[in-house]
């Protein structure tokens, strides 16, 4: 058994001032986050759909690592820790809100584009709502993002709404609509450009300061 992760995550957080510590999975999982001042669910392996696929491949993340990943975001919750899901956090915080998800772009929304871009350049367009956090964040309603997914969001789920979408309609960003700070974003921040991640983990970092005052 193999725990690993892409290092650009550790990487982003550091760049904005935050000690970044991974929590693998052991029993007890939750008692990790009492170390912790707001949680990363980064970007994984697919979440496993309720019916077959049979004419696509999927890289299903393990039962183990789930049940993991699902007992953090409740202890989490519980504790009212800032989060910010990447992508495949993003669609786990959905399906733990209840929200509905798309197991196959190409199978569930036809109509949607591939969001599957070549690295490092693939690109495409998000327009924000204007009073979202994200836009408040960037100071802007457009952003360029990457795209690294087959999987989405066809319904955010309770207690989040909509606050960023691809240009065809594919639901690109969430936030909670009342404290805690959740947000969940489908692109890979930590793989974008350095202002670009200054902003989001920047943004994330605040939440998580504002928090551990609280707390205090």
């Amino acid at each position: 058994m193999y725990h690993y992760i892409d290092g650009a995550y550790a990487g982003a957080l550091s760049e904005a001032s935050a000690v970044p510590l991974y929590l693998p999975e052991p029993a007890g999982s939750e008692e990790l986050l009492d170390a912790v001042d707001g949680l990363v669910i980064p970007g994984g392996d697919d979440l496993p759909p309720s019916t077959a696929y049979p004419d696509v491949e999927m890289d299903l993340v393990s039962e183990v690592q789930l049940a993991h990943d699902r007992a953090l975001l409740r202890g989490a919750s519980q504790r009212g820790l800032p989060v910010l899901g990447i992508c495949y956090g993003m669609q786990l915080m959905v399906a733990e809100a209840g929200g509905q998800l798309l197991y196959d772009i190409g199978t569930d929304a036809p109509h949607c584009e591939s969001h599957r871009l070549q690295e490092p350049g693939g690109r495409h367009d998000v327009s924000l709502e204007p009073d979202s956090q994200l836009a408040q964040w960037f100071g802007q309603t457009s952003l360029r993002v990457n795209s690294l997914h087959h999987q989405g969001v066809a319904e955010p789920g309770t207690g989040f709404r909509v606050c960023g979408r691809a240009g065809d309609g594919l639901i690109e960003a969430i936030e909670s609509n009342a404290p805690p700070f959740r947000m969940g974003v489908q692109w890979h921040p930590e793989k974008m450009e350095a202002p670009h991640r200054a902003v989001v983990f920047g943004g994330f970092l605040a939440a998580c300061r504002e928090w551990a005052r609280a707390r205090r």
